[in-house]
């Protein structure tokens, strides 16, 4: 009962903040382009600013319309985008994660093809080749990738190894369950988590790490079953990873769980990285000496990645303007603008890597490298639409509550089927 009242009651409000937003921009004329997203944190606010001033800076007489909308790591901005979507009132363009998450709008024809955009701006060949086919959905792609992400990331605070004398991140989970033993008994917590996309995070990178590259695409392109032996070990292991967390007091928000690291109440925590970018600019820390990062165990040598990218939806006032914005987020000049405000890296081979330091180097540096294995992230849209996403929240969210591994893998294998 309380279910059924809680959805009609999100329901309302969607709705009243989808009104309130077309409220804000409606009437909107063709002097003006509107970009919807959920970009309003820190760095990345100031990085969409920065693209936006360069645009209409290139565009005399347009203006443009910020129209982000806070909260809920992004899922307050989608519901708000489905409603408008449905009521055929899409914005100029809108933020997505590139990968599978845009499928819903692709077969329902929300969006535009921008191959001709692509052969004609030549990104075929700044974008790798990894990137570029998990952009590709039935032979074509729909949205300009401004960025790329790191999924499969472990941080920690190098003072707090040093005073547990651990000499360094765990190179396997197998060795992190080892150093597990060691955290625990001195008092802390081996692993921070956060809410429930966080720990569906976590399991991306156990099974990334515990079945490899191939096996891991083959997981998500259904070539390899949830119920298979190789899966269940990997699960098997992700419970155990969970064991020696903090699960049962898991921090509200990623930021408080890095939080944890911060002031050395837990030691190590997995998530991507617009972590460095917290970290340094909200907390004031400098990587290797305040924080510091390792690929998640197992994967040395993966870049298991999200982008944010943008669309052209159909139906809008002025496909040529929306065009535009899309050339200047897939320029050379845009992405240099937003990624080092942002914390993220550029998804072209061909911007200047003396823009990116720190941390971002060290990550732009492995993007690059011609051996780096490329695979596409689960929590974060790259691999699995919509539906299935949810469902295997669902599933997650039991799993955590009653810990059936084989009740989780074969509920996950069914919506695998019906969500294709």
């Amino acid at each position: 009962m309380w279910k059924g009242r809680l959805a009609i009651i999100s329901l309302l409000v969607v709705s009243l903040l989808s009104g309130l937003s077309m409220l804000t921009v409606g009437g909107a004329s063709d002097d003006q382009l509107e970009v919807y997203s959920w970009w309003t944190g820190p760095g990345e606010e100031e990085g969409l600013a920065a693209m936006a001033e360069a645009f209409e800076a290139a565009n005399p007489g347009i203006r443009f319309v910020n129209a982000a909308v806070s909260g809920g790591a992004g899922s307050n901005a989608k519901a708000i985008l489905a409603s408008r979507l449905l009521a055929n009132d899409p914005p100029d363009s809108y933020q997505r994660h590139a990968g599978l998450e845009l499928l819903d709008d692709v077969r329902s024809g929300k969006v535009q093809d921008l191959t001709s955009l692509y052969e004609e701006q030549g990104w075929g060949k700044v974008f790798p080749k990894g990137l570029l086919d998990n952009l590709t959905i039935d032979g074509k792609i729909y949205a300009v990738p401004v960025n790329i992400h790191r999924a499969n990331l472990i941080w920690y605070n190098p003072r707090t190894l040093r005073d547990l004398g651990i000499p360094g991140p765990p190179k396997t989970w197998a060795e992190f369950l080892d150093q597990a033993a060691t955290i625990k008994g001195k008092g802390k917590v081996p692993l921070a988590v956060g809410p429930e996309w966080t720990q569906k995070h976590l399991m991306e990178t156990v099974l990334l790490g515990e079945l490899g590259a191939d096996s891991y695409e083959r997981l998500f392109s259904g070539d390899l079953r949830w119920t298979s032996t190789e899966v269940k070990s990997a699960l098997d292991v992700f419970g155990k990873v969970l064991d020696a967390s903090d699960v049962k007091s898991a921090a509200g928000e990623w930021q408080l769980q890095l939080d944890r690291i911060v002031e050395g109440s837990a030691v190590y925590a997995v998530m991507g990285d617009w972590s460095s970018s917290y970290l340094e600019q909200a907390k004031k820390l400098q990587w290797k000496e305040g924080y510091d990062v390792a690929t998640s165990p197992g994967t040395d040598g993966v870049y298991d990645f999200l982008s944010d990218s943008f669309t052209l939806p159909t139906g809008v006032r002025s496909p040529d303007l929306s065009r535009k914005w899309l050339i200047e987020c897939g320029s050379a000049a845009g992405q240099n603008l937003f990624n080092p405000l942002k914390g993220s890296i550029p998804a072209r081979t061909d911007a200047p890597a003396d823009l990116y330091r720190g941390y971002l180097g060290w990550t732009l540096q492995q993007w690059r490298d011609p051996k780096t294995r490329i695979v596409g992230s689960l929590a974060h849209g790259v691999v699995a639409n919509n539906a299935y996403n949810a469902e295997i929240d669902s599933a997650l969210g039991l799993y955590v509550q009653h810990g059936d591994l084989g009740k989780f893998a074969s509920t996950v294998q069914q919506q695998f089927q019906e969500t294709r």
